[in-house]
């Protein structure tokens, strides 16, 4: 069966839904992947804040490698995973934010709230390279406008795809919560795309 992978990141994780599609959508795998090892990489610019300027901005190095590094990993075994089920993974959908102006790491440091912006930049930006990295099509869905989105890159009005997701998640049980969904329909669109 082709699959698609549909994730939604946060500081430090990321839900993640493969759904494939014959006749029906179904889900083939729900999980939370982990992004960091260490509590401090959730908010590395957070802890670089009372650093001075060199150290700060090694700490935040080593915070965006490290998120690179497992996003990496991460996608890696969901496509293995995938391969050992016989599926195809055939893309991947990602729910992103606003990009993040080019500013140094110390301007970002010096405003609080440009932090929590790079932060959650960071990880979606991880897992689109990561996803990219493993030869996957990547769909960036707009996070704050994904209603619109996805009723019209699916064709499908409001109602249709909550029943949908209504179905998905009862076929598989709690959890089944806004993350999962968001995942679910990112999956759904890239699976259209891509197919």
């Amino acid at each position: 069966m082709k699959v698609a992978l549909g994730l939604k990141a946060h500081s430090g994780w990321a839900a993640l839904i493969v759904l494939g599609a014959d006749t029906h959508f179904e889900v083939i795998e729900r999980r939370r992947i982990e992004l960091v090892e260490e509590e401090w990489a959730k908010q590395p610019y957070h802890a670089a804040e009372e650093l001075e300027r060199k150290a700060a901005e090694q700490v935040v190095k080593r915070g965006v490698s490290a998120a690179h590094k497992y996003a990496k990993r991460e996608i890696a075994a969901a496509v293995k995973r995938a391969g050992k089920r016989g599926n195809q993974v055939i893309g991947c959908g990602i729910l992103m934010g606003e990009p993040m102006p080019d500013w140094t790491v110390a301007e970002i440091l010096a405003v609080h709230f440009r932090m929590h912006k790079a932060e959650g930049v960071l990880f979606r930006e991880a897992l689109a390279v990561a996803a990219r990295q493993a030869d996957l099509k990547v769909i960036e869905i707009p996070e704050k406008t994904i209603t619109e989105f996805v009723t019209e890159n699916l064709g499908s009005p409001l109602n249709k795809l909550t029943e949908q997701l209504a179905s998905l998640g009862k076929s598989i049980g709690a959890p089944w919560g806004k993350d999962q969904k968001e995942a679910a329909l990112a999956a759904m669109i890239a699976l259209k795309r891509f197919k």
